[in-house]
């Protein structure tokens, strides 16, 4: 035994030597004195960078020692300018804050173990991880850096963005990402929030991880704000303010890099989006390279309770918007318990227009073309605001006025968790064009089951497929459009699944077209025409005397359309989506095969109307989807998570710092 011991040791002591030679520095749990007057090596590389940086102020740092950490080493850590905040005995720790010139002085000391940078630890918010946000930010590249929206700019066209709240701080610093301020009200220039709509909702599509430890943080936390007033205090505007907003935004694409724009407001439709003035300057947008996002309405049920089909408000009726739909996540994690919300308006859109023998012709698309978490969302509050006034419930409770958080529902918060994402695919991929972000969001969402393709689109938003293919998509799109049937990836196609909360899904693998539904591996293996900036996502396919054709012009082979039936006006619904077996269900109540459905109907569970019950209150007038204040009862969509957040004000230079 004495033998074997001298050999072990003597093997040990000649791998320590071989190590030493190679370079490495072994280093066992109760060899810390050896470590005395090796500074470098005893700090952590986060740490390192900010001391060769010559980082200015004081740098927050964990010291490790030995034993209890001794009062010399607090006296030192003073005397040299520093701070201790907390000696550890129990964990043998010390947490202060020094000068970075301090920090290899007091790492070289024998009652100093290692010296690390005191790391910010942040809870992943709900919407980050349900959405597959969280495990986006790491797809990035040495250009992009983290995936989290930095660069890219959303314009928010609502009811303005209160500048107070620090979900829009950025960093550590007091510097705002509202970038622009604009109003276009006749009757109220402040671009400030008196409503309170539009900050929830800019913070859900880009609000930092500074409240309660980021339970609350945004799809794309470091994306520039562009705030664009439209509604007033009551939440209401007119389609020709809003109309002059999306003109503006066109203007200063380029001075503000405005990638995306959000639009969590609508009215009834009732023009075609061939003629719909608000649905035309959208249009406009996208042509111009702007990915618009539009909430679908929150008309999805009647006074009654029952489903309402046919009730897509304006412009989320245009085919080159990207129309969201509400989901309730029930406050968990995992999609697979996700559903539809009661209220998330369903298509087909119903907007017509009048031949010259007074017959109308509906367009009848499908939509929304997705859905997003939409229900019970806790984000940033406006101050004072109208909402919160007539239901002080919706107020979570904190005493900060800068971090105050509130719940709020409707399709107006699903929308900006999309506009987040359009800008993290935007941020991997500068080169996509805003029908080949639509495609990707589509193609990798996750289609729910038992609800139809008019109530859900495409399925339920999936940011982590999504980044991880637009990642692979080639990069020139938008200067150098390549030929139909390319090769559109620059490398394998990706695993078509996504894991989230534990739980894998299938991404649905398709595209709503306009009366149809569209698959294949060659949408992603190979490049489409409806990807360009001069084509509309919802144009390759045609419609031949009562048979739907696949445009050998816009799609390429290897796209399939899905079985249907066709009703009276051309519309086609897809066989096991909102058809199954040859027949039309609706909510339970089945069609036989060949029943026609004439113009001027909508379809609401099992009763056919008119479509004069959907009265118009205003012919011009636009307003914040009208908000749903309880959401749905079945099940609160986030938890409440208390803000530990300390803010300090430094009087010296009048700004607001975080710590």
């Amino acid at each position: 035994m004495r033998n074997i011991r001298i050999t072990t040791s003597f093997l040990l002591t000649s791998l320590l030597l071989l190590w030493s030679v190679a370079g490495f520095t072994p280093v066992t749990q109760l060899d810390t004195e050896a470590l005395a007057g090796a500074g470098t090596s005893k700090v952590s590389s986060d740490l390192r960078a900010k001391v060769n940086n010559n980082t200015p102020g004081q740098i927050p740092v964990v010291f490790v020692t030995p034993s209890t950490p001794t009062a010399s080493l607090q006296t030192a850590i003073t005397s040299g300018g520093g701070y201790v905040k907390k000696s550890l005995k129990n964990v043998r720790e010390l947490t202060a804050t020094l000068p970075a010139a301090q920090v290899d002085k007091l790492s070289a000391r024998t009652d100093v173990s290692y010296v690390a940078l005191d790391r910010p630890v942040r809870k992943e918010g709900h919407l980050e991880v349900t959405t597959g946000a969280d495990q986006a930010r790491s797809y990035g590249n040495s250009t992009t850096g983290t995936i989290n929206g930095a660069g890219i700019g959303i314009a928010i066209l609502d009811s303005g963005v209160a500048p107070s709240h620090h979900s829009f701080i950025d960093g550590s610093a007091s510097t705002t990402r509202i970038v622009a301020n604009v109003s276009f009200l006749s009757s109220d220039t402040t671009t400030a929030d008196p409503y309170g709509h539009g900050t929830h909702v800019a913070s859900m599509a880009a609000g930092s991880d500074h409240v309660a430890s980021g339970a609350y943080t945004g799809v794309a936390p470091k994306a520039n704000i562009i705030n664009v007033r439209v509604l007033d205090a009551q939440g209401a505007g007119t389609a020709s303010e809003v109309v002059s907003a999306i003109d503006w935004c066109i203007a200063n694409k380029t001075t503000y890099n405005i990638r995306v724009m959000n639009m969590s407001l609508g009215t009834t439709a009732v023009d075609s989006y061939q003629n719909d003035p608000l649905c035309l300057a959208v249009r406009r947008a996208v042509d111009a390279g702007i990915v618009v996002v539009v909430a679908a309405g929150n008309a999805g049920k009647d006074s009654n309770g029952q489903k309402i089909f046919g009730s897509i408000h304006s412009p989320g009726i245009e085919p080159s918007a990207i129309t969201v739909g509400a989901a309730n996540t029930f406050g968990t994690d995992t999609q697979s318990d996700d559903e539809v919300t009661t209220y998330s308006s369903r298509g087909p859109t119903r907007g017509f227009y009048t031949d010259a023998l007074g017959i109308k012709h509906y367009d009848n698309l499908i939509k929304p073309d997705l859905i997003a978490p939409g229900n019970k969302i806790i984000a940033a509050e406006s101050p004072n605001n109208a909402i919160l006034a007539s239901d002080p419930s919706l107020d979570t409770g904190f005493s900060n006025v800068a971090h105050k958080m509130m719940y709020m529902s409707g399709t107006s918060m699903a929308s900006p968790a999309v506009a987040g994402a359009a800008a993290l695919l935007l941020q991997r991929n500068p080169g996509l064009t805003p029908n080949m972000v639509k495609a990707i969001l589509e193609y990798t969402a996750n289609p729910l089951n038992n609800f139809n393709t008019l109530e859900q689109g495409a399925g339920l938003l999936n940011i982590e497929g999504a980044v991880r293919l637009a990642g692979l998509v080639r990069a020139n799109l938008s200067s150098a459009p390549p030929a139909l049937g390319a090769p559109l990836l620059t490398a394998s196609a990706p695993a078509q699944t996504t894991n989230i909360a534990g739980e894998s899904f299938q991404w649905g693998g398709g595209l709503i077209e306009k009366w149809n539904f569209i698959s294949g591996t060659n949408l992603i293996l190979k490049y489409q025409k409806i990807y360009g900036n001069s084509s509309v996502s919802t144009s390759g396919v045609l419609l031949s005397d009562g048979v739907l054709l696949s445009d050998g012009v816009l799609l390429s082979d290897g796209v399939l359309l899905s079985d249907g039936v066709l009703l009276s006006d051309g519309v086609l619904l897809s066989d096991g989506t909102t058809l199954a077996n040859g027949t039309l269900q609706v909510l339970g109540i089945t069609m036989s095969e060949g029943v026609l459905l004439s113009d001027g109907v909508l379809i609401s569970d099992g009763v056919l109307l008119s479509d004069n019950v959907m009265s118009i209150s205003a012919a011009n007038t636009s307003m914040a989807q009208s908000v749903v204040k309880s959401g749905d009862s079945s099940g609160s969509c986030m938890n409440e998570v208390p803000d530990f957040t300390v803010d300090t004000t430094t009087t010296t230079s009048g700004t607001t710092k975080r710590k």
